[in-house]
């Protein structure tokens, strides 16, 4: 049990590693929280530094999520022998953790993202027959709306829906609830910007801009 619990701690750690900032920093000391949003993550990372700035973090921000669900699980912790007493609860549990990490930086003032980019990688390794459905229903919000934000809620509340109706109750559908939940929870500012219309948009992606439409502002 010891193992898994260090395995857990370990993978808050590498959460708390945010691609955002440790890339700003080599940028000149760019602290992204201080501009556009002030969120750490991808979005606001290509909002406010552009594509590249942008891709290398939603990069980044996956691959803890991988790292976290896949190898911190199997890594051999020295002078302790390895337990199952998690059994296949542990990958759920070190991506959850990282996902808390990932939200709470303990490396930087407990101020990070939101952690869908780290969600994504998870939920691409340990559910992955779901993540097409995800993907559509993320792709189509965004041509329709160009609201990132409502795009990555309802995919994940796609993945949770079906996690659910497959097994209820099993490690995929209670990690997907606590997904579905943090989402909400750090998305809680853009739900407020939508009821007062003025969320933002990424509106050359949407449909009604190639067509004509006017622009969102």
């Amino acid at each position: 049990m010891i193992d898994a619990l260090i395995k857990i701690l370990l993978a808050y750690m590498l959460g708390s590693l945010m691609g955002g900032l440790l890339i700003g920093r080599l940028r000149g000391h760019v602290d992204i929280r201080q501009q556009g949003s002030g969120n750490a993550g991808a979005t606001n990372a290509w909002r406010t530094q552009g594509p590249v700035f942008g891709i290398a973090v939603f990069v980044i921000d996956i691959a803890k999520g991988v790292i976290a669900a896949l190898l911190l699980p199997e890594l051999p912790i020295p002078f302790l022998e390895s337990s199952s007493a998690l059994g296949s609860w542990l990958p759920y549990l070190c991506g959850l953790a990282a996902v808390v990490g990932h939200l709470y930086p303990v490396f930087f003032s407990f101020r990070g993202g939101k952690g869908a980019a780290t969600l994504i990688g998870i939920m691409f390794c340990l559910m992955t027959p779901l993540m097409p459905l995800a993907v559509l229903v993320w792709l189509g919000t965004l041509l329709i709306t160009g609201m990132v934000g409502l795009a990555t809620m309802l995919a994940i509340a796609a993945v949770a829906v079906l996690a659910n109706m497959h097994a209820f109750f099993s490690p995929a559908g209670v990690f997907s609830l606590l997904a579905l939940a943090l989402i909400l929870y750090t998305h809680r500012a853009n739900i407020q910007r939508m009821r007062e219309g003025n969320e933002n948009r990424f509106n050359k992606v949407r449909i009604t801009y190639w067509l004509g439409g006017k622009r969102s502002e």
